[in-house]
């Protein structure tokens, strides 16, 4: 039975450049004060965490650095000394020192939350579970967008966002809420 006892908070890519109109409808407009909750509890018991931003490697990209794309959105805005995970690619793993970090502070376990559901969250919860870390996946402090198929199928962001999950659950991450995650809740309370 894993727990939460020596477990890392990773947010994944609340950045501005989400609010760009070209992803389309999104689920779960609530994933920001859910991702600020869990923030909230891990600054508040002095445990580790990391943020992940996602850079463009095309200008036209909406995470392109230097631009407001690429900006925090305020509910997952770092302060001072927490640490910062610049990645170009979905895995926050690749091409970053995430996993160098984690094992120097011998975590073991990693809550991730972030956007997208299906894209980076995924991919990183993938590989995590691959390199041998436990995974809880906060499914309400997570969300994406509608998508169309090869074929012309149209899948909601809800669609997108429970299928996603279904595939995590019980073989890459153990999928809980926000409110199971212990020392949230009562924050959420006040």
């Amino acid at each position: 039975m894993h727990t939460f006892a020596n477990a890392a908070l990773v947010v994944i890519d609340v950045q501005q450049g989400f609010l760009d109109p070209r992803w389309g409808r999104r689920n779960n407009p609530d994933a920001e004060r859910h991702i600020a909750a869990l923030l909230a509890a891990w600054r508040s018991a002095g445990r580790p965490l990391f943020h992940v931003q996602h850079g463009s490697r095309s200008r036209e990209g909406a995470f392109y650095p230097g631009t407001p794309g690429h900006a925090f959105k305020p509910e997952a805005m770092p302060v001072a000394g927490e640490t910062i995970v610049r990645k170009d690619v979905n895995s926050a793993f690749i091409g970053t020192d995430l996993e160098a970090r984690l094992r120097a502070a011998d975590i073991t376990t990693v809550v991730l939350c972030g956007l997208t559901t299906d894209h980076c969250v995924s991919t990183t919860a993938r590989m995590a579970a691959n390199l041998g870390f436990h995974i809880f996946l906060v499914e309400d402090a997570c969300a994406t967008h509608e998508r169309t198929g090869p074929d012309g199928t149209y899948f909601s962001a809800e669609q997108m966002h429970a299928t996603a999950i279904a595939s995590l659950h019980g073989e890459f991450a153990c999928v809980t809420t926000t409110a199971g995650v212990p020392g949230v809740q009562s924050m959420q309370d006040e």
